[in-house]
């Protein structure tokens, strides 16, 4: 093995946190820069309101909104992924790909 090959096997990959948000079992998983803990008080704050819709990005950089009200089922989950340079929170552009099937 020569130098250069050892060097590429030490390279870390780049990750990123990704987190999925399933509102009555559908996943959406956030786009980057997404305030999770906002977000978590604005579901409470819906069902304290007896419903209300609530917006946040997606992967794709595309907006979706969801009624949220007292019998809905929120789960969110974290996890790290790699990196992806597409995924950065900007709903003026849009991409679709593997996510657009959740």
């Amino acid at each position: 093995m020569d130098d250069m090959d050892e060097k590429d096997e030490t390279k870390e990959t780049p990750t990123m946190v990704r987190t999925q948000v399933a509102v009555n079992e559908v996943g959406f998983f956030l786009a980057q820069g997404q305030d999770v803990a906002d977000l978590k008080r604005r579901i409470e704050s819906a069902v304290q309101a007896g419903g209300r819709l609530v917006d946040f990005l997606v992967v794709g950089n595309r907006s979706v909104s969801v009624l949220i009200s007292a019998s809905s089922h929120v789960v969110i989950s974290v996890e790290t992924v790699e990196f992806d340079t597409r995924d950065f929170g900007d709903d003026s552009v849009q991409f679709s790909g593997a996510f657009d099937m959740l």
